[in-house]
């Protein structure tokens, strides 16, 4: 199947980069939102990511505006009527995403490819929402999309060969490296990352050592660009304790637990570096 009109459903920082990204390769491109303002946002993040990609030579102005002009915003879902495939990247919730899936199947051509930008719900589960299991996957990007190279496609019990195929089409298209993993929670990426960032949780829980020492012992000593601690900040500490809930309800497995300080973090609305609330293990709000 060719792809050539793509819907993307969330224009948060995930689905902006993702309709930045189709948009610069040459897709048209349709942004849904909850909203008028939420659109907006969306719409300006696209615009001040492609204008410092110009800034830093690593885009034209020409292909800026043509990218601009190829991307259509909507707070109506069924806009999504005339894509070949469509991404949902909303809220790391499976029963929103369910909902998502059931209407993309009402509104959508019944040959459309849907998949979930998701790091931990089940792609079968998103699946049985439809009449199309065989053409719902996984499609897990990764942040900043624009700069990272990866697609995580996941194939779901049902999902056929063909739209496999086409999946992987696209993601070279986008000029990303696929990998393929199975639908098991956390699928290859966040079921090696999440127990990593739980134990550095504990680290600082249990006062093994601090949160700048422990970055500093991986950034130095395992080359790594950055820390656990400060990874998990810029991933998002609510989401990751989502992603580890999801896993240690379905692998039972203490290494999935998330530790109480990551919880009761959340509670205190310390979400990271770029959700609203407090900061994170850093103090972004002082600008530290």
């Amino acid at each position: 199947m060719e792809i050539r009109t793509v819907g993307v459903v969330g224009a948060g920082l995930m689905g902006a980069g993702i309709v930045e990204q189709a948009a610069k390769s040459g897709f048209d491109v349709v942004m849904r939102e909850i909203d008028d303002e939420t659109l907006a946002a969306g719409r300006k993040r696209v615009e001040a990511s492609t204008a410092k990609a110009v800034e830093r030579e690593k885009l034209s102005e020409e292909v800026r505006e043509a990218a601009l002009k190829r991307i259509t915003g909507t707070t109506d879902l069924e806009e999504m009527a005339g894509c070949d495939l469509v991404v949902e990247a909303i809220v790391e919730n499976r029963d929103a995403k369910q909902e998502v899936f059931r209407q993309l199947d009402r509104v959508t051509r019944s040959e459309a490819i849907l998949t979930s930008n998701t790091s931990s719900v089940s792609i079968t589960a998103l699946a049985a929402a439809t009449e199309r299991p065989d053409k719902v996957a996984g499609a897990h990007f990764f942040n900043p999309v624009p700069v990272m190279k990866l697609v995580e496609l996941v194939r779901g019990l049902q999902t056929s060969e063909g739209t496999m195929t086409t999946l992987r089409e696209f993601g070279a298209a986008l000029g990303k490296k696929v990998v393929v993993a199975k639908d098991t929670p956390g699928f290859i990426v966040n079921y090696l990352l999440v127990p990593y960032l739980l134990d550095a949780v504990r680290m600082v829980e249990n006062g093994t050592a601090t949160a700048e020492d422990i970055d500093t012992g991986i950034t130095l000593g395992l080359n790594h660009p950055m820390g656990p601690i400060t990874l998990l900040d810029y991933v998002g500490i609510d989401t990751t304790l989502y992603i580890a809930d999801v896993m240690y309800e379905e692998f039972r497995d203490s290494k999935y637990a998330a530790p109480p300080l990551l919880r009761a973090m959340v509670r205190a609305r310390f979400n990271g570096a770029r959700k609203p609330g407090n900061g994170g293990f850093y103090d972004y709000l002082a600008g530290r």
